[in-house]
């Protein structure tokens, strides 16, 4: 993977492009400030972006900003924000435009290697990958017109786990449920959210992520 690092702490940036090239990535720019991650992924395009949320000049969510930007840019170019803060405004941004490759994890929760890197290798695909406490901030805003009120709450956390960009085996360990019963559940939440057999089950896996985290 050709990655892009955008971090203004020089020590965090420096050992993520360490981790990032010891398990072959190719960190094509290493950036510290918002404008210069647009230009980075403008020119470089790269397969995916890490980013933090806060940087100069005012430490709030520059990182954020500059990301909906360079997927203003660069449509669809995929974006894993790892960050210390939850900044839902932003965040709600970044789902907007409904093409997915996007991903929110926490720094102090990113305890795994392995795990960082198949988010990474997740957002790079076009799929999603958020932590659970991005997740529990954005679903505190409902829409009176929820579109997932349909769904039973076995499909809810089916889902919500879903979103955490859990694998179907991983999901059934979690919920202690097999891995026919996700799958069937997974089939009822597309039916339900008008995701049919047109797309891919993962892309209609993305929408449905995606939709959860918009309503």
């Amino acid at each position: 993977m050709r990655v892009v690092v955008a971090d203004d702490a020089v020590l965090i940036r420096e050992g993520l492009v360490r981790l990032l090239e010891e398990f072959g990535c190719e960190v094509v720019a290493t950036v510290g400030d918002g404008d210069a991650l647009v230009e980075a992924i403008a020119e470089h395009k790269p397969d995916v972006s890490v980013v933090d949320v806060r940087m100069p000049p005012s430490f709030t969510d520059e990182g954020l900003k500059a990301a909906v930007e360079a997927r203003r840019r660069v449509p669809g170019a995929p974006v894993l924000i790892l960050s210390q803060y939850v900044e839902v405004s932003y965040a709600d941004d970044l789902l907007a435009d409904a093409r997915g490759a996007v991903g929110y994890l926490l720094k102090d929760r990113v305890v795994d290697v392995d795990e960082f890197l198949e988010g990474l290798r997740r957002v790079a695909a076009g799929g999603t990958v958020f932590d659970p406490q991005v997740v529990s901030q954005l679903m505190v805003r409902r829409r009176k017109d929820d579109p997932l009120a349909q769904l039973t709450p076995r499909e809810r956390e089916v889902l919500g786990l879903m979103a955490e960009g859990k694998s179907n085996p991983a999901i059934g360990r979690q919920l202690v449920i097999s891995d026919g019963a996700v799958e069937k559940h997974i089939r009822s939440i597309f039916n339900k959210l008008g995701l049919y057999a047109e797309d891919s089950d993962q892309h209609r896996r993305v929408l449905a992520v995606l939709t959860y985290l918009r309503s």
